[in-house]
C-alpha cells in the first residue's frame, strides 16, 4: 500500500510516495529528498543533528514520522540562505566560530532559527543554553554557538525594526 503525502519543503511544494509508514522525516529528507544537510546523529532524539523547523517550531526529525506532517511547511539548513545571502543565524556561527568538525552546525542553526523565532533567545547566555541544550556538540563550540545566537538574535531584532 503506498500513501502519498504533500510537504512544501523551503518553499517548494513536494508530492511523495510512501511505501512504509514509519518513514522519519529524516530518512524522507536525506535519503528520499536528497537534503543531507540534516544529519543522522543518534537517531533517538537526544543529540539534535536532526533539527529542522516544521510549520516554523524545531523538532527532531528523527522522531518524527512523514507522514504526520502531510501538508506541513518544513525548512532544512538547505532552505535558510537566500542564494549568496546567507542567513543571519549563519553568518553569526561563521563569525564566532560556532562549530568546529561542523557535524552538529546545521541542527544548531536550525535550532537557533527556531529559538530566535520562538521568542526564546532573548540576550541571556544562560537562557539560551537551556534553549539549545537539546542540541550537543563533541568538539565543545558552545561559547561560540551562545555568542552566535545572541549577535543573530539582535541583528534579527534590528532588521524587524528596520521594516517597522
Amino acid at each position: 500500500m503506498t500513501l502519498s503525502i504533500s510537504l512544501t519543503i523551503n518553499g517548494v511544494r513536494r508530492d511523495v510516495d510512501l511505501d512504509d509508514p514509519r518513514v522519519t522525516l529524516l530518512d524522507l529528507l536525506r535519503e528520499r529528498l536528497d537534503l543531507t544537510g540534516t544529519k543522522k546523529g543518534c537517531d533517538r532524539g537526544q543529540c539534535g543533528a536532526c533539527t529542522v523547523l516544521v510549520d516554523g517550531r524545531r523538532i527532531n526529525s528523527c522522531l518524527a514520522l512523514a507522514i504526520s506532517h502531510d501538508g506541513a511547511e518544513i525548512t532544512t539548513i538547505e532552505g535558510l540562505a537566500k542564494g549568496d545571502l546567507l542567513h543571519p543565524v549563519q553568518a553569526a556561527f561563521i563569525a564566532h566560530d560556532g562549530f568546529q568538525c561542523g557535524f552538529c552546525t546545521p541542527g544548531q542553526i536550525m535550532s537557533a532559527v527556531g529559538l530566535i523565532g520562538e521568542g526564546e533567545a532573548g540576550d541571556d547566555p544562560e537562557r539560551i543554553r537551556e534553549g539549545m541544550s537539546g542540541n550537543l556538540c563533541r568538539c565543545g563550540a558552545y561559547a561560540g554557538i551562545t555568542e552566535a545566537v545572541i549577535e543573530a538574535q539582535r541583528r534579527l531584532a534590528e532588521d524587524d525594526r528596520r521594516i517597522a
